[in-house]
């Protein structure tokens, strides 16, 4: 099961979600998948997460069977949701100072899918400082991939945050990670295990 945490100011229909969603389904795997709009309120978008990853994890063997994939400030909701329920993380050049990092971004903004405008209010900042996670537990459960080019944030920072897990520091590319399709597989690999179900 797959849960994916879009970034600031993106969506469901950001262009990894898309990816994603598409190469669940050619497995046959939609019913797996979530990928909900996320409110501008830390607070509200983690506690949304946490509703559909506690749905998901309803009669499983193991919390580890949930992955929550978070991309940017999606990364530093699904570190504070592996933390909390026992489930594995992919991090895609996620934040790792999100309240420093977004204290910057306090105003008005519009959403790059859908030019829609919403507020990040200074309430926000506080909201990301009460759910950051100052130490990672059980390194094995994380796969961070982090690439030197991004534009955003310091991939050097992604790195130390989480030294330990499984890593793949891409060389180039940009803070959207362009170049996803070439690491999706390897993404999927960590998150469904053996219970990938090949194309037909």
């Amino acid at each position: 099961m797959i849960l994916y945490l879009h970034g600031f100011r993106s969506s469901p229909t950001s262009f990894k979600a898309r990816m994603m969603a598409d190469a669940m389904a050619a497995r046959g795997l939609s019913a797996d998948w979530a990928c909900p709009q996320l409110p501008a309120s830390p607070r509200a978008a983690v506690e949304l997460a946490m509703g559909i990853a506690r749905r998901r994890l309803e009669g499983a063997g193991s919390p580890r069977e949930l992955t929550v994939i978070g991309s940017s400030l999606g990364g530093f909701y699904a570190t504070w949701l592996a933390e909390q329920l026992g489930c594995k993380a992919v991090l895609l050049n996620p934040a790792v100072e999100a309240a420093r990092d977004l204290a910057t971004q306090v105003g008005e903004h519009r959403m790059y899918h859908s030019d829609a405008p919403f507020a990040f209010l200074p309430g926000y900042v506080d909201e990301l400082a009460a759910i950051h996670v100052p130490r990672i537990t059980l390194p094995d459960r994380y796969f961070l991939v982090a690439a030197t080019g991004d534009e955003v944030l310091d991939w050097r920072e992604m790195r130390d945050r989480y030294a330990g897990c499984r890593q793949r520091i891409v060389q180039g590319s940009d803070h959207g990670l362009s170049d996803f399709a070439q690491w999706m597989p390897e993404v999927l690999e960590f998150a469904l295990g053996d219970k990938q179900v090949r194309p037909q």
